[in-house]
């Protein structure tokens, strides 16, 4: 009844535990970006289709993934090696899909973080995402921190994937967010010297989630200091305090990233590198 999709680039860790949660599907894929791991290998002894592309970006890989593949069911599940599917969003998918109107073509699926095997719910700016999709109307746009769309439809629902981002320790998460930072950094000069106006009205109020959080994010980026804005937003108003010391320290890590845009931001507008 759904196909699940599993995209991959040395994730021999995190891979078995993912694998296991969606065992329930027979028709697994796994989109690996040619691992130097046992990712692959690890992915056919538990049954899933492996298929290989290199890396040319995470948008582009993602669609990819969504265009060749030839899946099984009309709908397919998303996710991430380092990501676990609750037995109770199994039960809640499968009815959503079975009974879900002709409109509907995506379902937003809760996804609670978790760091120092605690988690973080009330830490997340997001915690919502399409995950759910008929490939044939979904399609991912953004270059860094990706956005998937789709011309239809959305419903919600209640249950949850855990998002186990901090599996392989701080030092990787760190590392991949400095690179992060800098894609974040030369996307947003691209988008400054296009005089790209970002809305207020649609960041308070459109109705499409993805287009209001675009222009949240277009508007926050020229707030002053706004990596110190962040912080206190994600520990005050989204009560990250709640979550106790992993909150605090998420919320910093946060903090952390936004300040490295900032500055990358500032070392690309006053000629100090050349952008790629």
């Amino acid at each position: 009844m759904i196909s699940v999709l599993i995209l991959t680039k040395n994730e021999e860790a995190d891979l078995p535990d993912c694998l296991k949660s969606v065992a329930w599907s027979d028709d697994v894929h796994v989109f690996d970006s040619f691992s130097t791991d046992k990712s692959v290998e690890i992915a056919l002894n538990w049954g899933a289709k492996v298929t290989q592309r290199v890396f040319d970006g995470y948008a582009s890989q993602r669609n990819a993934a969504l265009r060749e593949l030839k899946f099984k069911y009309e709908w397919v599940l998303i996710l991430d090696a380092d990501e676990r599917v609750s037995p109770q969003l199994v039960i809640e998918m499968q009815n959503a899909v079975r009974n879900s109107v002709k409109d509907i073509v995506g379902f937003r699926i809760k996804i609670i973080y978790y760091l120092f095997n605690q988690s973080i719910s009330h830490s997340q700016l997001c915690s919502s995402f399409l995950r759910l999709v008929k490939p044939v109307y979904a399609s991912y746009h953004r270059e860094i921190n990706e956005v998937l769309e789709v011309k239809g439809e959305v419903g919600f629902l209640k249950y949850t994937i855990k998002h186990h981002a901090f599996s392989k320790g701080l030092k990787f998460w760190i590392e991949k967010h400095n690179h992060y930072s800098t894609l974040e950094a030369e996307r947003w000069i691209q988008q400054y010297e296009g005089k790209y106006h970002f809305k207020i009205i649609k960041a308070l109020f459109s109705n499409n989630i993805t287009e209001r959080r675009y222009h949240q994010k277009g508007l926050f980026y020229k707030i002053p200091f706004r990596y110190v804005v962040k912080w206190f937003y994600i520990v005050f108003i989204r009560r990250a305090f709640l979550d106790g010391f992993a909150g605090i320290t998420y919320a910093t890590l946060q903090s952390i990233y936004e300040y490295f845009i900032v500055l990358k931001t500032q070392e690309i507008l006053n000629g100090n590198i050349k952008k790629k």
